[in-house]
């Protein structure tokens, strides 16, 4: 994500957002996170955020909390942590010291919603040195159960580096190029650390879990297989019966 941008031969580090409408509208509600620039204080609540970690699951994202506020010694032991976004059951979001800690879901438009509003809200509460890091499991090749991937770059089910999104009957595409420097010093530090194996590589991104990664339990494998011996038994009757 775009931390900043260029100014006077210096880098802006508060988050910037390209859509020059946003700083007109009198009300930006962010619905999924039961969240409005005109109902709460997004300075005061997330003003310190410095740090973003997103997961799959609301419970995970809660437990990465609770673990990560006993690492860093941010709060009392047994400490309780309110969903932010208890008004909505879309996603979870929990915060600890300068750590935001949200759920996304499964797939990539329920993430690409999530992280539409995620940016919006950094934005409006003028967050700044931010890092945005999405932690996850995922299937691997050539490594071995348990291995940390941090992942240089993401790439599609053709394998190639690129989101391809449509947009008003119009194809965009966008890099899913990562930050390179952010994956060095996480490989470092896993190196420092010494209790797991980790990795910087690539990982795919599909649009669906099961055919997508070609799992062979999936419902549409046997269906088809089924409906290809059906559709030889129709095609060698006339074509009333197959329109039938």
């Amino acid at each position: 994500m775009p931390l900043g941008e260029e100014k006077n031969g210096a880098c802006d580090r508060s988050i910037y957002v390209n859509n020059p409408h946003l700083d007109s509208m009198t009300d930006d509600i962010l619905y999924h996170f039961n969240l409005g620039t005109s109902t709460h204080d997004l300075p005061a609540m997330f003003g310190d955020v410095k740090f973003v970690c997103v997961g799959g699951s609301p419970w995970r994202m809660k437990s990465f909390t609770e673990y990560i506020a006993k690492e860093l010694k941010l709060s009392e032991p047994n400490a309780d942590y309110p969903n932010i976004c208890a008004g909505t059951d879309r996603y979870a979001m929990y915060k600890v010291g300068p750590v935001l800690s949200v759920s996304h879901g499964m797939g990539i438009p329920s993430i690409s919603i999530m992280l539409h509003e995620l940016i919006k809200l950094l934005y409006h509460a003028r967050c700044t040195d931010v890092t945005v890091v999405r932690i996850g499991t995922s299937g691997g090749i050539g490594l071995k159960p348990g291995t940390v991937v941090v992942t240089k770059q993401s790439v599609d089910s053709m394998f190639q580096p690129r989101l391809e999104q449509i947009i008003l009957g119009k194809p965009v595409v966008r890099s899913t190029e990562l930050d390179g420097e952010l994956a060095e010093e996480l490989l470092q530090c896993g190196k420092d650390l010494a209790e797991f194996e980790t990795v910087v590589g690539n990982t795919m991104c599909t649009l669906d879990f099961y055919e997508g990664i070609n799992i062979f339990n999936f419902f549409f494998f046997f269906f088809f297989a089924w409906l290809g011996y059906y559709m030889i038994f129709l095609l060698n009757m006339d074509s009333i019966i197959l329109f039938l």
